[in-house]
């Protein structure tokens, strides 16, 4: 397929805004796929990186579905044509972002959407957040759970904090399908996460909440997932835990107040940017690449197409925003005011 050299792409400016420029369309390695985006989806990440972290150039964006339109000469798994989503490091480097009309990725680091499943508003859904909740649940090096196919042997109780939360619906969604019984928190719409598969939904905000959970659940939780990961939502979460060792991975920096209230349970920061390859520099710190954290989600991604196919994981709520990038600030302003839950908001720019 003929690419441009020209796109144009969400640029952020030293000024703490965006503005839509024309950029050159990205350069792709030998592991690497070029993809002509179709539909992106937003996430507090993006106005995160515009307002607190600030790298004026870099283009911004996470999430995204599109169309393959050059294949790396060592890619062997995709074609030209191939409908793939994923996500990527936006707002850090300039050759890496979503939000633009092409968007380069390592091929093993997106997935393959099977033929009549999703569109690419739903498929663009599966990316930083889907990617977090794999990376907290599973990795070895996080809550190391079962991964599905497999099934946990015994019931086992598993605690998603943010329910409603994209990673949260997600998790639980994860969780279910790997055998474990789940208990989310959710203020809004506990029926959305009873529909994902939570076994019992409780509101952070009732003051009897911990009491219901450590009931709810025989006081047998000793692994969670705090998708909110607030000061105080880390210390509900540990409040939440059964008597005996346990593990909580939490979505921001661990907090240390939490973790002297439970000093038996272990609370650990996930991000998911490791994955990919290249150092970075994440609000004062820095990060190596983590290659056992590319390896392994990139083998998590090779089941994604058949448990999509299967119907046991479905995309997040929808809302698709009109316009294209010129309007992507105002769905970013949507977020950043918190008026949006249990949904994803999509925009189609292809």
């Amino acid at each position: 397929m003929t690419v441009p050299d020209k796109m144009q792409a969400l640029i952020t400016q030293a000024n703490k805004t965006t503005k839509v420029e024309t950029v050159p369309t990205p350069d792709i390695d030998d592991d690497e796929v070029l993809v002509k985006t179709v539909a992106i989806a937003l996430n507090h990440t993006d106005w995160k990186h515009i307002e607190f972290i600030n790298n004026p150039g870099t283009i911004v964006g996470c999430d995204f579905s599109g169309t393959v339109v050059k294949v790396g000469k060592a890619v062997t798994t995709l074609f030209e044509g191939d409908h793939v989503a994923g996500f990527t490091h936006g707002g850090t480097f300039k050759d890496l972002g979503a939000f633009a009309e092409y968007v380069k990725s390592p091929a093993d680091l997106v997935w393959k959407v099977p033929g009549g499943t999703l569109s690419h508003e739903q498929a663009a859904t599966f990316g930083c957040a889907f990617y977090t909740a794999v990376q907290a649940l599973f990795n070895p090096n996080r809550l190391a759970l079962i991964e599905p196919p497999g099934e946990a042997a015994a019931p086992e109780w598993v605690l998603i904090n943010g329910g409603t939360a994209s990673v949260g619906m997600f998790a639980i969604q994860l969780a279910r399908i790997a055998g474990y019984e789940v208990l989310a928190v959710a203020s809004k719409k506990p029926e959305l996460a009873k529909s994902l598969g939570a076994n019992a939904v409780v509101d952070y905000k009732d003051p009897e909440a911990v009491t219901q959970i450590r009931h709810a659940t025989h006081e047998g939780i000793h692994s969670g997932l705090d998708a909110i990961a607030t000061d105080d939502t880390q210390e509900f979460s540990i409040r939440s835990f059964g008597p005996g060792e346990g593990k909580l991975i939490v979505t921001l920096n661990a907090y240390k107040g939490a973790q002297e209230l439970r000093p038996d349970v272990e609370i650990q920061s996930t991000l998911v940017y490791t994955v990919f390859g290249r150092s970075f520099d994440f609000l004062g710190t820095h990060y190596d690449p983590v290659p056992d954290d590319r390896e392994h989600m990139a083998a998590f991604l090779q089941k994604l197409p058949t448990l999509v196919k299967s119907g046991h994981l479905k995309p997040n709520p929808v809302i698709l925003w009109p316009g294209g990038l010129q309007e992507v600030t105002d769905g970013l302003d949507f977020l950043r005011e918190g008026k949006h839950s249990g949904e994803k908001v999509v925009y189609r720019i292809g």
